[in-house]
């Protein structure tokens, strides 16, 4: 019977040996579900340059796949519920979810899909993608920031948390009525923590 060679042994082991680096190297991408308690959009903007009101949505749904050895293989998919917009005065809510504005019975939700992910320095994304208002889709490019991503103190469970940022133009999605004195451009902050399975 033919003994293996040392030789051929030790080019053996060596192979396995990288094989179980590259392994270890080069995760698999994490698919993550955002929590709706702990996810919030506020929309900011000039009223008649007085005040500066803001308006949250809640109950978010969505996924976020993060892929941290190849940036470019992650995605995030979003849907926001007019359902869950409150700006903690009852009359504007209604007014809000009208036809003036979102016509909310009509369009029940907005949605955000990513077209591309993009490393932007130490922790920052760039993440562009189409957001649907009342069916009428514009790019949007979200300036996130990675805040933490490892197991949950509580849960146990991989979480990731983001932070993100975006300028819009309400116009741009019939949400136009009082333009220019009521301020066209809204700022959108974004933060939202995010589960996968557990290991």
């Amino acid at each position: 019977m033919h003994m293996p060679s040392r030789r051929f042994l030790q080019r053996s082991a060596l192979v396995a040996a990288l094989a179980l680096t590259a392994g270890a190297a080069f995760a698999a991408p994490v698919t993550y579900t955002m929590d709706p308690a702990h996810t919030t959009v506020v929309a900011k903007w000039s009223h008649f340059g007085f005040s500066n009101p803001v308006i949250l949505f809640g109950d978010a749904e969505g996924r976020i796949v993060h892929d941290a050895d190849n940036v470019s293989a992650s995605s995030v998919e979003v849907t926001l519920p007019l359902s869950g917009l409150e700006s903690n005065v009852s009359a504007f809510n209604d007014h809000l979810r009208s036809d003036d504005f979102f016509d909310a019975e009509k369009f029940p939700q907005a949605t955000f899909r990513s077209t591309s992910v993009e490393a932007a320095g130490d922790g920052k994304l760039k993440v562009t993608g189409d957001l649907t208002i009342k069916d009428i889709t514009r790019e949007v490019v979200l300036d996130t920031t990675i805040n933490t991503i490892g197991a949950h103190p509580m849960s146990k469970k991989p979480t990731a948390g983001f932070d993100a940022k975006a300028t819009i133009k309400r116009s741009d999605f019939g949400l136009g009525m009082y333009v220019p004195n009521v301020a066209d451009e809204i700022e959108l902050h974004i933060t939202t923590e995010a589960s996968a399975a557990a290991e």
